[in-house]
């Protein structure tokens, strides 16, 4: 079904040749050279850098149209930008209420959230979307996208592309500085092609697609940073929620961005029905366009998948894990038992096998993957007249939007999904994050969400419970419902799978969503709950830096949910001490003491002592330091910051102490990005490390100032030292400044000041 070309070739009139190729074509050497600005993906940066015209190798400054954030991180980011010296906003900025959409989680009132960033949607004109209307991408895929367009993000699965809009999810401090009316510096990125063949069978979803794509391209890296560019006839077989659901998905892949060509047929159509028409315009790439490598996709050949347990990339044929459940199911078992090195708990996937077949015990269709209008309507059409049964397994949709429910309403959807037994829920995103739908103990879920991390369901293996996520489409999902929680192809069933076209009412939105864009109330208050806590003080970079290794983690990959959870640690995410009590919790539960600990050690250094530790480390080393010094602690980890685009994840580390992570590489640029804004230095090394290891890095700062990327250091362990290299990926200027005032904050604070 896939095939990958990892080197570069030319697009041509639907035809990909390389450079051979190229020459029966009779393009010029300088036509050849200038093709990478044939792609749709140059148009759009182009058109948005300030830095001038976008070159390849080049640093881009971008500028983007709208930004959007959830009731998880917006708080934080106008805390940020307020202290900042925030006016108003400056583009057109929508916070919407799909994460913490709960009353009560943890002992705190999530509600004064929302008060919060209704209050800041006024005072600083913004647009403000209460619990329950809509989750984050569908509202923004609805309202705020356009062909051309740029919007960032500050969730990961910020993802537009097959509306003609390049998306970006980032961590918190990059929408600061857009707030801040600075731009997003990024260098020129690769492009790779996906080329969309054929036309998909009744039964496969958007989901069965993208977990196939994420399946072959994850591990390798192989769009790790890159946009993802969908081009070919098969685009056009494909409806347009089934382009955005797999869409939302690439993010999986760990690329940067995507966009796809439009068409009048459905993209088109898509912006008339939600009355945006001039939203709309072609876009397609130029008749020669030079792409990085290519991802060709056979539609035609793609069967339903399913993702096991711990990630989306823990792709399996679900015919192949049906037909043979043992084999598949054993391997995914160890492979998970593997992953969580937890001695509490057992995970178990083999103890589902009951007479030969696989019975899972919970289904969730949510979210901006799952709750789509299409989805929700095919499994509608899957469940009519049956029953998912009154035994253990149960089954829950959440449609993605208001308008979406009003007119699955209207189409009888909703009927035919409560009389077979399904529960029917608000807009939310809880089900993607580990907010709700908690399975019991050891249970299955299947899920068309967009993650199946350790613990996204809720559970916490730290204190011996344990269930599972498994990923699946919405229309396999209904087959397995209505064979009450058997494992089921939706290509194994009889349904009507005509869809309805999609009728949209905007008055939905206009008597609930709160839109002062333009029309700023500078003299509102803002709402603070007793929960809103300020950042506390961050120290600047010093000369020299001694890092004590708290947490030293060898898995291939570290996701952000086990650098901080989700889940119920939501409760406390507007109060950065309490969140970071969290932090490494299920990973390394004793990394929040180890690193008050190093805070402390800190404490009696600016008392004007150095610790005993350090010291006896520091002559160890036979280092002499001149200069100031500071102690901070690190976590080294192989590839840490796959997943959410939370800035938790670094800033959690920073107000505990925290002054870098170690790594050999990075799963994605906005971990990175995260660490760099909250003044922790990325650094990168092929070294082994140990746990409460104690790494001296002289002349750090004026090394960062001057550029460079080489750190020799030393590194002290059992009264013993030993020569070791740290290096860094280049830093623009910026990101250099802001590593050395010690946060983007303190960045802001000083020039403000200057």
């Amino acid at each position: 079904m896939i095939k990958t070309v990892s080197k570069g070739m030319y697009y041509i009139d639907g035809k990909f040749v390389d450079e051979t190729q190229l020459k029966a074509y009779n393009f010029s050497a300088d036509a050849a050279a200038e093709a990478y600005k044939g792609t749709m993906a140059y148009s759009v940066l182009n058109a948005h850098n300030t830095a001038g015209e976008a070159k390849r190798g080049e640093l881009l400054k971008l500028r983007f149209d709208a930004l959007a954030s959830h009731d998880i991180t917006y708080v934080g980011i106008i805390q940020t930008a307020k202290a900042s010296g925030l006016k108003q906003f400056p583009i057109p900025y929508v916070l919407t209420n799909c994460h913490n959409s709960l009353c009560a989680v943890g002992g705190t009132i999530n509600e004064d959230d929302h008060v919060f960033g209704l209050s800041a949607a006024k005072k600083y004109g913004g647009i403000f979307v209460p619990p329950h209307q809509a989750v984050i991408h569908t509202y923004m895929r609805e309202c705020m996208s356009g062909c051309g367009k740029m919007i960032l993000g500050s969730d990961s699965h910020t993802r537009y592309g097959a509306l003609g809009t390049m998306a970006v999810g980032e961590g918190g401090p990059e929408l600061v500085k857009q707030l801040l009316c600075r731009t997003y510096d990024i260098r020129y990125p690769d492009v790779v092609a996906i080329n969309l063949k054929g036309k998909p069978r009744r039964g496969v979803g958007p989901q069965d697609i993208a977990l196939a794509i994420i399946g072959e391209v994850f591990a390798s890296g192989f769009v790790k940073n890159k946009v993802m560019e969908f081009v070919g006839e098969g685009v056009s077989s494909l409806p347009i929620e089934y382009r955005n659901g797999i869409d939302v998905m690439t993010t999986e892949t760990t690329c940067l961005s995507s966009i796809w060509r439009t068409d009048d047929d459905e993209v088109k159509n898509y912006y008339a029905v939600r009355g945006r028409l001039d939203d709309y315009k072609p876009i397609k790439p130029a008749p020669l366009a030079y792409y990085d490598a290519v991802v060709e996709v056979d539609l035609s050949k793609a069967t339903p998948k399913i993702a096991l347990p711990f990630h989306p990339s823990n792709v399996y044929d679900l015919k192949e894990l049906i037909r043979n459940p043992y084999d598949v199911l054993a391997e995914a078992e160890k492979k998970g038992n593997e992953l969580l090195g937890n001695k509490n708990v057992k995970f178990r996937l083999t103890d589902k096998i009951k007479d030969g077949k696989v019975v899972v015990q919970q289904g969730i269709i949510a979210g901006c993957a799952g709750g789509t209008y299409d989805n929700i309507i095919e499994a509608s059409s899957i469940l009519a007249d049956a029953s998912v049964g009154n035994d253990a397994f149960t089954l829950s949709v959440y449609p993605s939007s208001t308008p979406v429910f009003y007119d699955l309403l209207k189409k009888g959807a909703i009927e035919k999904l409560v009389d077979a037994g399904v529960n029917v829920k608000t807009a939310f995103c809880g089900p993607c994050f580990g907010a709700g739908d908690v399975p019991n103990n050891n249970a299955l879920s299947i899920r068309h969400t967009t993650r199946n991390f350790e613990s996204r369901e809720g559970s916490k293996p730290g204190n011996g419970q344990i269930a599972s996520v498994a990923l699946m489409d919405a229309r396999s999902i209904a087959a397995t419902a209505k064979n009450g929680g058997v494992l089921t192809c939706a290509t194994d069933v009889e349904y009507d799978d005509t869809i309805p076209a999609f009728e949209y009412d905007g008055r939905i939105y206009e008597r609930r969503v709160y839109n002062g864009w333009k029309k700023a109330e500078t003299d509102e208050e803002l709402h603070y709950g007793p929960n809103i806590k300020d950042w506390p003080p961050v120290i600047a970079l010093t000369d020299n830096l001694m890092i004590k290794l708290a947490a030293v983690i060898n898995d291939p990959v570290t996701t952000t949910d086990e650098l901080i959870p989700s889940g119920e640690t939501s409760s406390y995410r507007s109060n950065p001490l309490k969140l970071a009590e969290f932090a490494l919790s299920r990973k390394v539960p004793e990394y929040v003491g180890r690193a008050k600990a190093v805070a402390l050690d800190q404490k009696q250094l600016e008392g004007g002592k150095l610790p005993e530790e350090y010291a006896a480390a520091l002559a160890a080393s036979g280092l002499s330091l001149e200069g100031s010094l500071s102690i901070g602690s690190g976590v080294y980890a192989v590839k840490p910051g796959d997943g959410s685009a939370r800035e938790q994840a670094a800033s959690c580390q920073r107000v505990l102490g925290g002054c870098c992570n170690i790594a050999k590489e990075y799963a994605t640029k906005r971990y990175r990005s995260n660490l760099i804004n909250w003044g922790m230095i990325p650094f990168l090394s092929d070294d082994k490390y140990s746990d409460g290891e104690i790494i001296i890095v002289p002349g750090v700062r004026k090394a960062i100032e001057e550029g460079k990327t080489v750190f020799e250091a030393k590194a002290v362990a059992g009264g013993k030292s030993r020569d070791v290299v740290l290096r860094m990926d280049p830093l623009t200027a910026d990101e250099r400044d802001i590593v050395a005032d010690g946060c983007l904050m303190n960045y802001y604070k000083n020039r403000n000041n200057g």
